[in-house]
């Protein structure tokens, strides 16, 4: 697809955060899994329910674009998502394992707020108004989600790994 225009941009953008949010999904019951803490756990669950509504949101914005939902490949979110992985596999510490778990669920959050933060900012400048709402509500559950992992490292589990 040629990106000439800020709309061709926002169309594969939403398609780039669409295959991220895929991939996400398939990811949390792993990471939900290999979490020690009861809590950390139910966060990934949580986040995984979540992220099921992100995708009907993203299909939303597609039919409301007129286009069929599909995602692009995302090196990006693979990359991360690998990071997280051989932190499951290779960190042998249950405590440990949990912060490193966050820090990588953290980095996650952090890709997938810059994508929703621009894709707000570009509907509404392209005046796709109806999208909008859509992906402010998936915007704020990233930032909440980034914030509960937050709360959870700082509130205990990185102590225990030191």
């Amino acid at each position: 697809m040629s990106m000439k225009t800020l709309d061709d941009l926002f169309v594969h953008f939403v398609r780039d955060i669409y295959y991220a949010e895929k991939q996400v999904l398939k990811t949390l019951p792993k990471m939900a899994r290999k979490a020690d803490s009861d809590n950390l756990k139910d966060a990934f669950e949580h986040h995984r329910e979540e992220t099921e509504g992100q995708i009907e949101n993203l299909e939303k914005v597609f039919e409301i674009l007129g286009l069929k939902a599909r995602g692009v490949t995302c090196e990006a979110i693979d990359g991360i998502l690998e990071e997280g992985k051989e932190i499951m596999e290779e960190a042998t510490d249950a405590d440990a394992r949990d912060a490193g778990m966050i820090a990588a669920a953290q980095a996650v959050e952090h890709y997938e707020i810059t994508r929703y933060g621009t894709l707000v900012a570009w509907a509404k400048r392209l005046g796709h108004t109806k999208a909008v709402p859509l992906l402010q509500a998936n915007l704020d559950q990233e930032y909440a989600a980034d914030r509960k992992l937050s709360d959870l490292a700082e509130g205990g589990l990185n102590k225990q790994a030191a």
